[in-house]
């Protein structure tokens, strides 16, 4: 298997490949590059199974890298000193990323990860979500990627009606789909949602708004009745934040 390492740095480089070599155990080739230009070089020399790219170089970012590739097929791992509006891209995109310094056994993990996937085929349409969201365009089909334990899934976000939390999982409620369950939890699903205009309904539900039909007002703080018929509770604490939307939307 070949490894390539794309970082302009080459303090950084020469870390990282240690730790790569550690984790490889002399049982993979591991081939370097220090910018966008040669980096696209050493994708075309060596043909790559995993790269590791770092998101800013000196002659451009790790996305001028991926924008000059028409069909890259192996697996992506980005490394960045904490770039916010890149690491809200990574989650859009379900890409994996690892924030520097770089932690030994983070690496580890993400490699294995991406070891476990090389088979997958679904990078051109995860960076074509990437790049929209990283450019800030807010498109009416905007997506966002969901993976379950056996599959990759490119949601429209207008295709939401709402998400539940389930201990560490989250599962999603679909308009014209099965619901699905993801491993992660319900804030960081609403961090990445709430520019969207989700809301925090209840402590257990995010709800897409534009899908709320009815506010039933027979119990306290009330019940949302989404498209299809689902029921919301609203609790006590939101109740009047709900309402403050619901009318402001008239």
């Amino acid at each position: 298997m070949k490894i390539l390492l794309v970082d302009n740095e080459p303090e950084i480089r020469a870390v990282l490949k240690d730790m790569v070599s550690a984790w490889a155990n002399g049982m993979h080739t591991i081939a370097e590059a220090d910018g966008v230009q040669t980096g696209l070089e050493q994708i075309r020399l060596v043909s790559p199974d995993i790269v590791l790219l770092d998101v800013e170089m000196n002659d451009g970012t790790g996305f001028d890298l991926l924008k000059l590739l028409s069909a890259p097929s192996f697996q992506l791992i980005f490394t960045t000193a904490h770039n916010q509006y890149a690491i809200e891209a990574f989650r859009f995109s379900a890409i994996d990323y690892l924030l520097k310094p770089i932690d030994p056994a983070d690496l580890h993990r993400a490699l294995e990860k991406a070891m476990s996937h090389l088979s997958s085929n679904t990078l051109q349409q995860q960076l074509s979500i990437l790049l929209q969201q990283y450019a800030g365009k807010n498109e009416p089909e905007r997506q966002i990627v969901l993976k379950d334990v056996d599959k990759t899934y490119f949601v429209k976000i207008s295709d939401i009606l709402y998400c539940e939390a389930d201990g560490s999982y989250t599962k999603f409620y679909f308009s014209n789909a099965e619901p699905l369950f993801v491993s992660r939890n319900l804030r960081s699903y609403e961090e990445l949602l709430a520019p969207a205009g989700f809301i925090r309904t209840h402590h257990s539900c995010l709800v897409n708004p534009s899908k709320i039909k009815v506010y039933d007002r027979k119990t306290d703080s009330g019940t949302l009745i989404l498209e299809g018929g689902h029921s919301i509770p609203v609790s006590q604490r939101k109740k009047d934040f709900v309402l403050q939307l619901l009318e402001n939307r008239k």
